[in-house]
């Protein structure tokens, strides 16, 4: 509840402070005794714009200061919305706003600055206003939807809509994502291919560059290798005077004198064993020598070859090793394009199954709204009559638009202010008094649905008088049992079911008006309320009819 009001140099109220009760306050006082500033300063307390004209004449700047105390039904989700806009929350909530000349202000949410539009998130669940000039909350289409779903619908549906929707947003941006990036894999699949096809086609085996490097040097130098074994088989075995041949003397003469001196077995040894040795590499090289030919052909091959390993080189690796291992990550990558469009069609799959059952909720959502709204057209159609206004009838429009959080319904609330009227909504319907009275209808018809601390209801009696207003009263006394009430009335019959009564008075003091707040004891009630039943002088039969109201409360 709003517990306490401090304003400062705000227009004629230079200094008010009012401390307001649980239940149901009203203010009362002569016309243009300051009732409704006080009003148009809570306004600003729940983010209302800020007029340039603000400020008393021959001050800077107004101060508008408030204590609220969130019942506890409304404790958790005050405390969300301050965390919401990066303000401290505690079991008190106080705002302090300054309105400098010129309309600038600044904003002060237990103690921390902030915006006015942080300030109005909060204060939406603070202070709702219904009156002349400021029909907030219920003519706000945006909390229709909200309002509604509270009156009467299953909230663990509405819970489940919003995760199905989150689940199926989530899912659809990934399948967005996967479209896309499906779009680069298409483009970056046709290369890969090109790529593998042509590292595939080399058929390359690793090491197969040197080895054919090696190749292409022996072809090259045939001629001289050739040349060279054939003069090494005759310098060694063939020719005349060849190196066999003269081992072969050495040989025998050492062994013909071995006999004689032993210490020549080992030196025979080695020369019978180089022997040996020479013989073997002479028949080699005559083998190699008649291995090695020119082969021309072989050669272009080769030299092809190379330049094809080359030119795969220079894109994929610089040995054959290399290239082929590049194939093999090509065709691994290759693998996880293909993986990734199974996974996009089981992914196609589960969107179908999500948006299913979201749909299905949805659907769901949408017939318990049709028939929570029924009810609270029922409900709401005989507070209006009760309130005097037969002719008016709530209707609640349900229209399916987008999937979102809370379902694919728009809810809107309509009103025909008079019989026969078209519906319209409920912020272009009549103003001032009767369009308060709407608002009180709706009030009592949604109190348990309308999340607010504390309802202010600002002059709600113009235009009623008779049964009437005491109708209106005794509404407004009910909803005051259950949220905290504060009330602008003219009429006595209303201000004589209060739990607390202010009377609003101005004076003039050294020449400038003031205005001043006098909270009543129960005999200054009696004298207010006699002086709203009679006029300028209080009768005796005034004061006896105040009495009356007041015992009949």
């Amino acid at each position: 509840m709003l517990r306490h009001l401090h304003i400062t140099n705000f227009a004629i109220l230079s200094d008010v402070a009012i401390d307001f009760g649980p239940g149901f306050n009203v203010l009362t006082g002569e016309t243009g005794a300051g009732k409704s500033l006080i009003v148009d300063a809570v306004s600003l307390l729940r983010g209302g714009r800020a007029r340039a004209d603000i400020p008393r004449a021959g001050a800077d700047e107004a101060v508008v200061e408030a204590v609220f105390e969130p019942p506890a039904v409304l404790a958790a989700r005050v405390a969300a919305a301050l965390t919401a806009c990066g303000l401290p929350a505690g079991d008190e909530v106080v705002v302090r706003r300054v309105i400098a000349r010129g309309g600038r202000s600044r904003v002060h949410v237990n103690g921390a600055l902030t915006t006015a539009g942080a300030l109005a998130q909060v204060g939406a669940l603070l202070v709702d206003l219904a009156g002349q000039h400021e029909h907030q909350g219920l003519v706000d289409g945006a909390r229709h939807g909200e309002i509604l779903d509270a009156f009467g619908v299953d909230p663990e549906l509405v819970a489940r809509a919003g995760e199905l929707h989150a689940s199926l947003a989530a899912l659809e941006a990934q399948r967005s994502e996967a479209a896309d990036r499906a779009r680069e894999r298409a483009e970056r699949e046709d290369f890969l291919r090109f790529q593998l096809t042509e590292i595939e086609g080399a058929k390359l085996t690793p090491g197969e560059d040197g080895e054919l490097a090696a190749e292409r040097d022996r072809l090259r130098a045939a001629g001289r290798l050739g040349a060279a074994a054939r003069r090494a088989d005759e310098a060694l075995y063939a020719g005349d005077g060849a190196a066999l041949e003269i081992v072969d003397g050495v040989t025998r003469e050492l062994a013909a004198l071995a006999p004689v001196d032993a210490r020549l077995e080992a030196p025979l040894a080695s020369v019978r064993e180089a022997r040996a040795l020479l013989e073997d590499a002479a028949q080699a090289l005559r083998r190699y020598g008649e291995t090695v030919r020119d082969d021309p052909e072989r050669l272009v091959e080769i030299e092809d070859r190379l330049h094809l390993l080359s030119k795969l080189a220079r894109k994929h690796g610089q040995t054959a090793a290399d290239i082929v291992a590049r194939g093999a990550a090509i065709a691994a990558e290759l693998a996880e394009i293909e993986g990734s469009e199974a996974r996009a069609a089981g992914l196609d799959k589960q969107l179908e199954a999500a948006r299913g059952q979201a749909h299905a909720v949805a659907a769901a959502l949408t017939e318990a709204r049709a028939a929570a709204g029924r009810r609270l057209e029922k409900i709401a159609d005989e507070a209006l009559a009760e309130l005097g206004m037969g002719g008016a009838r709530l209707r609640v429009l349900v229209e399916k638009r987008e999937l979102g959080p809370r379902g694919w319904d728009r809810v809107e609330l309509l009103l025909g202010a008079n019989r026969g009227e078209e519906l319209r909504p409920l912020a272009r319907v009549a103003s001032g008094g009767e369009l308060s009275r709407i608002m009180l209808a709706l009030k009592l018809a949604l109190r348990a649905a309308d999340p607010v601390a504390s309802h202010v209801f600002d002059e709600v009696d113009a235009g009623i008088g008779g049964a009437t207003a005491e109708v209106v009263g005794r509404q407004i006394r009910r909803v005051a049992d259950e949220r905290q009430v504060i009330c602008v009335t003219h009429l006595a019959p209303i201000a004589a079911l209060a739990d607390t009564h202010f009377r609003v008075e101005k004076h003039e003091r050294e020449g400038r008006v003031e205005t001043e707040v006098v909270k009543l004891t129960k005999a200054d009630r009696r004298e207010e309320i006699a002086r709203m039943l009679a006029g300028l002088k209080v009768t005796p039969k005034a004061r006896a009819h105040a009495e009356e109201l007041l015992r009949a409360r």
